[in-house]
């Protein structure tokens, strides 16, 4: 008889999926990845599943927001734009963090959590997930945003733990507005 699987055995599958996606990302274009790699990276159909174009825009932004994908059209195969707010087109050597986080719900939708767009970025980066988990939400803390959001631009809260970010009240990473200052 087959083992019936359950929510949590598919939560843990895509987990380790998602990390091992990032730890080839980190092997074939770390370890540092900066704009040109990031730019090969997005036209690379083995980690970013669907056509992604980076805009420097925060109109399509929530507050808090540091940048969103939005779909070009009806189908996923249509592409996406990255929404990234304007704050980071002179910081080019955070973009790779923040577009990382975001590329989980580009390549998984509606599948992806906020703790696996940490795995994730944090894998791609050669990072600890604390250490990325700091890089995205003092990122997020220059927005100085009232709201935060998580990677589905849910409303958030914050709250310190220690030397840097402790989860959001519902295990949320931070998608704005946490304090990580003085880390």
């Amino acid at each position: 008889m087959a083992k019936q699987l359950t929510a949590d055995d598919a939560k843990q599958s895509l987990t380790a999926h998602v990390e091992a996606k990032g730890v080839e990302i980190y092997l074939k274009y770390g370890p540092q990845l900066d704009w040109g790699a990031l730019q090969r990276l997005l036209e690379d159909r083995v980690y970013v599943r669907y056509p992604v174009e980076i805009a420097f825009a925060a109109e399509p932004l929530l507050p808090g927001e540091f940048a969103q994908p939005v779909a070009k059209g009806e189908s996923p195969e249509d592409g996406f734009t990255m929404f990234v707010h304007p704050l980071f087109q002179a910081q080019l050597d955070l973009l790779p963090a923040l577009v990382l986080y975001q590329l989980v719900a580009v390549n998984y939708g509606v599948f992806a959590s906020s703790d696996d767009a940490e795995t994730f970025g944090a894998a791609a980066l050669g990072l600890t997930r604390d250490e990325y988990y700091a890089t995205i939400c003092a990122a997020a803390d220059q927005l100085g945003a009232d709201a935060p959001t998580d990677i589905t631009g849910a409303p958030m809260e914050y709250e310190q733990v220690g030397n840097g970010c402790g989860s959001g009240a519902n295990g949320d990473g931070c998608g704005g507005g946490c304090s990580c200052g003085g880390h």
